[in-house]
């Protein structure tokens, strides 16, 4: 009896012309929805883990998050060093590119001021840290720190070895930018090192993408640990501050983001969301901006953004563009730590913040996490790096949003500086729809393709 709407349904579905041996096409689950199941489904088994105290099923969520995130480190490294080395090269095609690069960076510091101001003036207004029931003694030393002296020297490796084993991404990326201008003044010398560094640049982004598609698995993981470890009574304590984190970086990304595309930009706003969708809701799920980098350049370029521009532009803010974890989130984290541990601070602490933000953000390198970013700002201040322990506690569930927002931002400027450049293809822009963005090498491009109607996103003129 069930056999029957079994055949019949595909028969209404099958195009006509095909021959009586093809199988019925089967309607795909788009990727943001598998996204979404993930989530419920992650938050449903860690809720179970935690209330029915299933041991086997917490260290079964944990290996399956720890294991995703491993496999997008994996690639960190080699991947970082040849999209800069490649991106600086690009460089070359374009016109302006001194012009371009300059632009970039000084949209990036303004969209990280406006991003700290903003993070101010919520942990000003709300308290974050009064009345969490929490004190000095509840924190503990991080094993992670930061200073000046520390990141002005640790950007020079000592090697070219240490710097891949231990996942100093800062350090890759000098030896990378090293080797860019290196090449480009070698010229036509450097040609068969380029070539070699393209392909191989390809072959991490292909590897990559199939990590990626595992983003929904590695969800289910990451959020239901976090639910079974962490459980809503921790989460209680830190209400307000996590709130804050998520407040501030929601006004960023919607707020601010849509305005400065709006006005300065002059391009839809929406249109912008739409094409870059699928890179902000990897990023929220990976917390990663150099894992989520090979999708925020492919949304980038779709955006209208040229190819040799967004090449650059893109891993260059992978790497130094946080408007999320070190903008927002140590700026209220310095307010919430200081209020802890009852230092007052001034105005003066508050400009020294905004600057430890535009400047030392190429700290947090695109890691998950901001661990280091938060230590430097808190040593820059003076309050104590115990403040840090107080918050590891619920890190993974705030890096959610500011890997986000700092994907975003990422996508957002060289749209902005495309624009105001004259060089954006605003028929690509108009008509970016938020489909997944295709395999790497381009033959999955069916196969990972939203399965909706393709009349279901029309392009805007």
């Amino acid at each position: 009896m069930s056999a029957n709407p079994a055949s019949t349904a595909p028969e209404a579905e099958q195009p006509t012309g095909s021959g009586s041996g093809s199988r019925p096409r089967i309607s795909k689950v788009p990727f943001w929805a598998q996204i979404v199941a993930g989530l419920v489904l992650g938050v449903l088994l860690g809720w179970i883990a935690r209330s029915q105290d299933v041991s086997w099923l917490v260290t079964t969520l944990d290996q399956i998050g720890s294991i995703f995130v491993q496999l997008l480190k994996l690639a960190v490294a080699p991947l970082v060093f040849f999209a800069i080395l490649v991106s600086i090269t690009n460089l070359r095609k374009v016109n302006n590119a001194a012009r371009l690069a300059t632009r970039t960076l000084l949209w990036f510091m303004i969209t990280s001021l406006i991003a700290v101001a903003i993070g101010l003036a919520i942990g000003l207004i709300t308290n974050p840290g009064s009345g969490t029931g929490l004190t000095p003694k509840d924190g503990e030393l991080s094993e992670t720190k930061g200073s000046w002296i520390d990141f002005l020297t640790g950007i020079i490796p000592t090697d070219v070895i240490t710097p891949f084993t231990e996942l100093n991404v800062l350090q890759i990326v000098f030896m990378a930018a090293v080797a860019g201008i290196a090449a480009l003044k070698l010229g036509e010398k450097a040609q068969p090192i380029l070539t070699l560094s393209q392909s191989i640049l390809e072959l991490l982004q292909k590897a990559l993408w199939w990590v990626i598609r595992l983003a929904p698995l590695g969800t289910v993981g990451l959020i239901g640990y976090a639910i079974a470890d962490y459980g809503w009574d921790l989460i209680g304590k830190y209400a307000t501050f996590t709130a804050d984190v998520y407040i501030g970086c929601l006004l960023v990304m919607f707020g601010v983001y849509p305005l400065l595309l709006a006005t300065v930009a002059k391009v839809s706003p929406l249109q912008f969301f739409k094409g870059a969708w699928p890179a902000i809701q990897l990023a929220f799920v990976s917390r990663s901006s150099v894992g989520t980098m090979p999708v925020t350049q492919r949304v980038t370029e779709r955006l209208g953004v040229p190819k040799e521009y967004a090449s650059f532009a893109v891993p260059f803010g992978a790497t130094t563009k946080m408007d999320g974890c070190a903008a927002i989130y140590p700026a209220l984290a310095a307010i919430f730590i200081a209020q802890i541990f009852d230092v007052q601070l001034g105005i003066g602490d508050y400009l020294l913040i905004a600057f430890v933000s535009v400047i030392g953000s190429a700290a947090t390198a695109g890691l998950t996490g901001a661990t280091v970013m938060l230590t430097l700002t808190l040593s820059t201040l003076g309050l104590p790096l115990e403040g840090v322990g107080l918050l590891l506690a619920i890190d993974p569930i705030l890096d959610m949003i500011r890997t986000a927002t700092n994907v975003a931002g990422q996508a957002l400027v060289p749209v902005i500086v495309s624009a105001r450049e004259k060089i954006l293809d605003h028929d690509a822009y108009n008509s970016a729809s938020p489909s997944p963005i295709d395999s790497f090498g381009g033959d999955d491009r069916d196969e990972i393709r939203d399965a909706e109607p393709k009349t279901a996103v029309p392009a805007t003129a």
